[in-house]
């Protein structure tokens, strides 16, 4: 009887709760923070999460000219990686935002429509553990800040591989396993005294903030995280520690 109620649970955050219940919780935080999401970033990351990006951007090497070229970016809602993507490369590279939040779309509808980029960039509601997509159907997959809000990383990372073409590509960008001492213990400091308060005194409400501190510390280190990318069937993986592993950076290729 235990071990049947370990099987049904997981984590949420620090929290223990039904693995049927997770991706629920899940959403109810971002509908929460939909319309702060950017700001949200900031607090969590010093605004470093504007350099990530950009880092994370310029190793995916978007393709220039009139090269016909199709990205999926899953969990990006707000549409901040696919318009870095659309605006640094050519004009026949498309994109495709997969997101679970209906808030997280609506608020990247109404930027990529300020932004003029309707015709190249577009919306589907969806879940990374089941993607709505056929076989083979992209040239490079995206996530960013979405795959420790995944209930079962492993079905996600197998949709990912399901749904590139030959030779595309998977990249991550995520919170990691900080590596210098030093910094780690000031980061857990900003992370769980100082964030939560700001979510509070910008968003009116600390729990979505606590569940995303705590969620980071749950989510597999780089070297983990790495062999499970290439359980699901990528080869040559690797990946790019960012301000000391706060964050890092994975990629793979579907060969």
């Amino acid at each position: 009887m235990n071990q049947e109620n370990k099987s049904s649970t997981t984590s949420f955050g620090f929290q223990e709760v039904n693995e049927q219940d997770r991706q629920g919780l899940v959403n109810e935080v971002f509908a929460q923070v939909a319309d702060r999401y950017d700001i949200m970033n900031d607090v969590m990351s010093g605004g470093v999460h504007r350099l990530w990006k950009e880092e994370f951007n310029n190793w995916l090497a978007p393709p220039q000219g009139s090269q016909a070229f199709r990205l999926l970016d899953v969990a990006g809602g707000t549409g901040d990686v696919a318009l870095k993507f659309a605006h640094s490369s050519g004009e026949n590279a498309t994109a495709v935002i997969c997101d679970i939040s209906p808030q997280m779309l609506d608020v990247g509808r109404t930027r990529v429509e300020k932004a003029g980029l309707s015709n190249r960039i577009s919306f589907t509601e969806g879940n990374a553990e089941k993607l709505p997509f056929p076989d083979k159907s992209f040239h490079a997959y995206t996530i960013v800040f979405g795959i420790r809000n995944v209930t079962h990383i492993d079905a996600a990372l197998s949709e990912a591989f399901r749904v590139l073409k030959r030779g595309g590509r998977f990249m991550c960008l995520e919170f990691s396993k900080c590596e210098v001492p030093l910094l780690e213990r000031l980061y857990d400091f900003h992370s769980f005294e100082v964030i939560p308060r700001l979510g509070k005194l910008i968003a009116g409400n600390d729990e979505p903030y606590k569940y995303l501190v705590e969620s980071i510390r749950k989510f597999p280190d780089q070297e983990t995280f790495l062999q499970m990318i290439e359980a699901a069937g990528f080869e040559r993986v690797s990946y790019r520690n960012l301000t000391g592993g706060i964050a890092a950076i994975h990629s793979g290729w579907k060969i």
